[in-house]
């Protein structure tokens, strides 16, 4: 099994991202006039961010379809349920050949859940290992972003799209490129660009350099992140861009969404520390 897949496609689809501003103090009066104009443009698009990161964080939870490329690859597809009203969990269906999983199990897709920080994938039980005479896979998110970088996304929401909307209201970056249709619904597209000393928690994964993630990424010093809001202040897409990975998620149904739990234990094989070991951590 070729170890750096097992987390190829993880859902690096969100982080608290914090960005600060800088005013200079010298300035004409034309560009003052200008600078003001532009500031009066980011705070209008903040405040609509601003709302649809609430509306989004009261709903709790979606139907999602999500695509992750690196380096050029071919997409890597997932559906399913993401949860962030009583912590960050995901229930999702991923495409097992796109995912280079083939090894692991006979299926067309293969079943991925996200608890308590730990990711839990459905395969088809071993002859010999860790994996023998398990249905389940588990790696801990610490051999995916370091112990500093999952330390600093767990919480609450950890990197729910709820987080990603956070991280979007404060970013100072930000532009709105017009109306869109996006799956049949009209939206709004905004875009941000967030540097890599901006990028709060998420710059804890990136500062490691031993980490899967960041080999993943290629260690890019930017995130370009899209959302397009449609009716109801909530988020129809959102697209992101960081190093060498793009992630799209589309927003099928928000709320009323079932629970998720981690398999039993007894049915569970923990590759966790082989994973570290394999990626020199």
């Amino acid at each position: 099994m070729k170890q750096k897949h097992t987390a190829a496609w993880v859902g690096f689809t969100a982080a608290a991202l914090v960005a600060t501003a800088g005013c200079g103090a010298e300035a004409t009066k034309e560009t003052a006039e200008q600078a003001a104009k532009a500031v009066g443009n980011v705070e209008q698009i903040k405040a609509v961010l601003s709302r649809a990161a609430d509306r989004t964080e009261e709903l709790g939870s979606a139907e999602v379809k999500m695509s992750t490329t690196m380096n050029g690859g071919a997409p890597i597809a997932m559906e399913g349920t993401y949860s962030w009203g009583d912590g960050y969990e995901y229930d999702v269906e991923m495409d097992t050949k796109a995912a280079q999983m083939q090894t692991l199990t006979d299926a067309p897709t293969i079943r991925v859940l996200f608890v308590d920080g730990a990711y839990y994938y459905d395969v088809d039980p071993q002859p010999s290992g860790p994996l023998a005479g398990k249905e389940w896979m588990k790696v801990d998110g610490s051999a995916v972003f370091g112990e500093k970088g999952a330390d600093a996304l767990s919480g609450s929401s950890g990197g729910s799209p709820s987080a990603t909307m956070k991280g979007l209201k404060y970013a100072d970056d930000v532009e709105n490129l017009g109306k869109q249709t996006v799956n049949g619904q009209s939206t709004t597209h905004y875009r941000a660009v967030i540097d890599q000393a901006n990028m709060g928690k998420l710059q804890e994964a990136y500062s490691d350099e031993g980490n899967l993630f960041n080999s993943l990424t290629g260690g890019g010093d930017s995130i370009t992140m899209d959302v397009w809001v449609g009716a109801k202040d909530l988020p129809v897409r959102i697209s992101q861009e960081f190093g060498t990975m793009s992630v799209t998620m589309d927003f099928e149904k928000f709320g009323a969404t079932a629970d998720i739990a981690a398999p039993p234990a007894a049915q569970t094989g923990d590759l966790t520390e082989a994973l570290k070991e394999a990626n020199g951590q």
